[in-house]
């Protein structure tokens, strides 16, 4: 019996195939990179850059007419945080209550809007980003209108001696509300109350409603299917929205400007005057710096604290 044995294929395509086969998977994986490249190049140009130039601004010394050059005088830091100390208590201290504020305004808008509101879900949605379609500054004169003292807000809550408990408490002043704590906290709190409610809508939405179900069914009442369920739940919503309502509204200097005076001006009211009227960029830069740095802290504990997987 003869057998034939055929012969072994030559090297020739095999060695010519295996670099095509190894580039392919290489290339493959550097398109999500090359996707990525716009993104990270605006960062860089837009983010980094100029955080890298605020950095080298706050530890130079000089004036306008003579120039600033880089000294790394790290002391601007020290005589900024002792000199402004109070406009950083009084920007967190009013951030914090708007933020609390718009939770507790926003979290049953954000729960009607997911399980009740049924057809008008839709519109009730756009009466709540609505007010995005006017300008930020626009918004805030249209509450300098309504706080007036001749208006009818304040008129109705002299009636109701309201005045007289808030001017007991030190927010107002006497039966006037604007250029007063109470004026600053409502401005901050109606500009950002969408930054609250759209997260929570987000996250409530997500809640399966057959949870409430299961709980009715095992004898719970609304009170205790709320506190088990449906607020742990929404956790993620609650962290996201105080975190996009604390950031801005602690940076925020229009509301304190057109409805504070000046006992009320916070930190970005000092750093916008430092920048464009006094003119002393190291001092603004190096305020910039911590007020990021004391946000990020805090950001980093709250978020710690929160234990919400889906943002740590």
């Amino acid at each position: 019996m003869i057998t034939t044995v055929s012969p072994a294929p030559p090297d020739g395509p095999a060695e010519a195939e295996s670099p095509v086969l190894r580039k392919t998977p290489v290339r493959k994986r550097l398109v999500p990179y090359w996707l990525l490249l716009p993104g990270i190049l605006w960062l860089i140009v837009f983010f980094a850059a100029p955080l890298v130039y605020q950095a080298s601004t706050s530890i130079q010394t000089g004036s306008l007419e003579e120039g600033f050059k880089v000294t790394w005088h790290f002391a601007t830091y020290w005589d900024a945080l002792g000199e402004y100390w109070p406009q950083f208590v009084r920007s967190m201290a009013y951030a914090g209550i708007a933020t609390v504020l718009c939770l507790v305004l926003g979290y049953p808008l954000a729960y009607l809007i997911a399980f009740k509101a049924g057809r008008w879900r839709n519109v009730v949605m756009i009466l709540v980003i609505a007010p995005f379609f006017t300008s930020f500054l626009i918004r805030t004169l249209a509450w300098k209108t309504i706080l007036a003292d001749g208006g009818p807000v304040v008129g109705v809550l002299n009636s109701l001696h309201v005045l007289d408990v808030t001017s007991w408490l030190g927010i107002t002043e006497g039966h006037r509300v604007l250029a007063t704590p109470l004026a600053v906290v409502c401005g901050l709190t109606y500009n950002f109350l969408p930054f609250m409610v759209l997260p929570l809508y987000t996250s409530l939405e997500r809640i399966d409603p057959r949870l409430h179900e299961a709980a009715g069914d095992l004898y719970a009442r609304p009170s205790t299917t709320f506190r088990r369920v449906t607020f742990p739940l929404s956790m993620p919503g609650v962290v996201a929205g105080t975190l996009l309502t604390f950031i801005p509204a602690a940076g925020d200097y229009i509301n304190a400007e057109l409805l504070g005076s000046t006992d009320q001006k916070m930190i970005g009211n000092v750093i916008q005057s430092q920048f464009l009227r006094v003119l002393d960029y190291p001092t603004a830069a190096a305020l910039s710096f911590i007020l990021m740095a004391a946000i990020l802290a805090m950001v980093t504990l709250y978020i710690r604290k929160s234990g919400t997987e889906d943002l740590v």
